[in-house]
């Protein structure tokens, strides 16, 4: 008989068992693998233990001659031919140790008094190794036959995708609760744009709109009208924040498509940003003959983003231009500025709160380009950029039909 070890099993309740017995012990196939292993060689004791650098953990046993270590039972891991398999990952085994000259020395069939062993790796889907598959016996058993190395090899990588599965699966379940978590909190944080914020900047901003009126003095209408000004902007800032936070949610922006004019709409766009931007000068051709399906408030907010962005971004001393039109089949918006756009800045443009390098972003969250791509998709049209060598075009084009 072998020498049991001086460390078995503790007690059932004893201690919670770790996290790969646990692991193992789900596996419906592992005791009639462990079974199948000992009545094809001869063997009496077969186990699948977790091997690390540090420990050998026995995670599932079938003990039919008393060796004495059960599940959860731990040996010193240097006193162990796992910790050789773990080093070489591959294969030991032999048939009668004491008539091996290989293994007759070897101190681990000495310590434990076996004539007959063999391991296998375990080795999971990520290149992780987890330990062996692994027969001992206290007399001679066929355990280097080439068909039982075959054998115990197949059972496992059979042990090896069934835990790849399980451990796949958790994360699988982490991430569910993750994202249960953040779709919360996400709720929430429209919650807070929707109402906590937007309701006081809107009374700021209306008191600001009436004290103008009101206002005299030298000086005070302009910070009145900067004041309104700047809650214009934090309004349009939160408005963009929302409506990532509700496309992220339920999978893109929703557009209500209806027949439309979109030559006041253009317009009225055209008109908050040259009042806007004084400065700058913004040239501009609609040329529609016909309405067209979308959605204007949709179309306004994806041409005021596009038309601040070529201004935020152009060249000053070029002016911005837009162009409106139909074509056979499409609604055709061309928005132009000057300058040019590197080829990093280019492959990010459309991605949410992106910003490049400095000097080429200066101004809002990184997310108008973006909305205006997804409004651009909700209405089945595509919204592209392309850079020349002395300018940068956005082009919307929707299809008629």
């Amino acid at each position: 008989m072998p020498q049991s070890p001086t460390n078995a099993s503790p007690p059932p309740g004893a201690i919670s068992l770790p996290d790969e017995v646990a692991a193992v012990s789900r596996l419906d196939t592992v005791q009639s693998i462990l079974e199948v292993c000992l009545r094809a060689t001869g063997m009496g004791y077969g186990v699948v233990a977790h091997v690390t650098q540090d420990r050998w953990l026995a995670c599932a046993v079938l003990d039919e001659i008393d060796f004495g270590l059960g599940v959860g039972g731990e040996l010193p891991i240097q006193s162990t031919l796992c910790n050789e398999v773990r080093q070489r990952q591959d294969v030991i085994a032999f048939d009668h140790a004491s008539a091996d000259p290989e293994w007759r020395d070897h101190h681990t069939p000495k310590a434990y008094g076996l004539e007959s062993y063999i391991a296998v790796p375990i080795t999971l889907a990520d290149g992780e190794f987890f330990g062996t598959l692994c027969a001992i016996d206290p007399n001679p058993a066929p355990a280097s036959k080439p068909s039982t190395v075959k054998m115990f090899e197949l059972f496992a990588k059979l042990i090896s995708a069934e835990l790849s599965s399980q451990q796949a699966l958790r994360a699988s379940q982490v991430a569910l609760v993750d994202a249960n978590a953040t779709a919360e909190l996400r709720d929430q944080f429209i919650a807070v744009l929707g109402h906590d914020l937007r309701n006081p900047l809107a009374s700021i901003e209306a008191g600001a709109t009436l004290l103008e009126r009101r206002a005299s003095g030298a000086g005070v209408p302009a910070i009145l009208t900067q004041i309104r000004r700047s809650t214009e902007r934090m309004g349009r800032l939160i408005d963009d924040v929302l409506d990532f936070a509700r496309g992220r949610l339920g999978g893109g922006l929703l557009a209500m498509s209806r027949p439309s004019d979109l030559s006041p709409v253009l317009a009225q766009a055209l008109h908050e940003l040259r009042n806007a931007h004084p400065e700058r000068l913004i040239e501009s051709t609609i040329d529609l003959g016909a309405s067209v399906a979308c959605d204007p408030d949709r179309i306004a907010q994806l041409t005021s983003n596009l038309l601040a962005n070529a201004i935020v971004h152009g060249d000053p001393d070029v002016p911005v231009s837009l162009v409106a039109t139909l074509d056979a089949d499409a609604f055709v918006l061309t928005i132009r500025n000057g300058g040019t756009m590197s080829p990093e800045t280019e492959a990010r443009l459309f991605r949410p709160f992106s910003r490049g390098a400095t000097g080429e972003f200066r101004d809002g969250l990184g997310l108008g380009l973006y909305i205006a791509h997804e409004i651009a998709s909700a209405h089945r049209g595509t919204l592209t950029a392309t850079s020349g060598p002395d300018h940068v075009q956005f082009q919307l084009r929707l299809p008629l039909a």
